[in-house]
């Protein structure tokens, strides 16, 4: 998908570079803000078309804690941090919003496998840490941790991979993570999103 870049350079979070942000976007987002995806498992639940902020953010919180809920330009998972479906924020269908808050978690989920394969500065080995880091995304789970709700490492901040590689599917060779928990698992984390302050966080 194709996102602004002035939206990009105002909004994402400004621990990752541009090129990353488009990339993550690329591979992993949606090109409406209203964008609401539910899964239950492997399988996706179809859901009615929305046109405005206000019937995507009744349809996701009529979903959220039954299924798993992404929503926005990012692909935001709805019910990270909530303990009641009422408390689905709206700033989630914000573009601007949706993507601080979204490149700003992708940054710590990035890190997180980045981390395991041993903080590598080798421009063949970052393609996989990049495609590894939106598996993970995609399903909240990489080699056992719920990504969502785990510790940031932190710094030192992961190199930018090379702008021409295309992201590819993450390798066979590494064992396969496990779906996404359901959509209890991150309610019981009891962690509210403040999603006025993501932007201003630097991992």
């Amino acid at each position: 998908m194709a996102v602004d870049a002035d939206l990009i350079q105002k909004c994402a979070d400004p621990a990752l570079k541009p090129a990353i942000v488009e990339k993550f976007l690329h591979a992993a987002g949606s090109p409406d803000p209203l964008t609401v995806t539910v899964r239950n498992g492997d399988r996706i639940i179809l859901v009615p078309p929305v046109k405005t902020p206000e019937e995507a953010l009744e349809l996701a919180r009529g979903h959220v804690g039954r299924a798993v809920v992404r929503v926005g330009i990012t692909q935001y998972p709805a019910g990270l941090g909530v303990t009641d479906p009422s408390e689905v924020s709206p700033d989630l269908f914000d573009a601007c919003k949706n993507i601080r808050a979204g490149t700003a978690m992708f940054g710590k989920v990035w890190r997180i496998v980045w981390k395991w394969y041993g903080n590598p500065t080798d421009d063949r080995v970052m393609s996989q840490v990049f495609d590894d880091a939106i598996d993970a995304w995609k399903r909240g789970q990489f080699e056992g941790t719920t990504v969502f709700t785990a510790p940031d490492p932190g710094r030192p901040k992961p190199p930018e991979p090379k702008r021409e590689e295309v992201p590819q599917p993450a390798a066979a060779a590494r064992s396969p993570s496990p779906q996404e928990p359901a959509a209890s698992d991150p309610n019981k984390s009891g962690i509210r999103i403040d999603l006025s302050g993501v932007g201003g966080r630097t991992p």
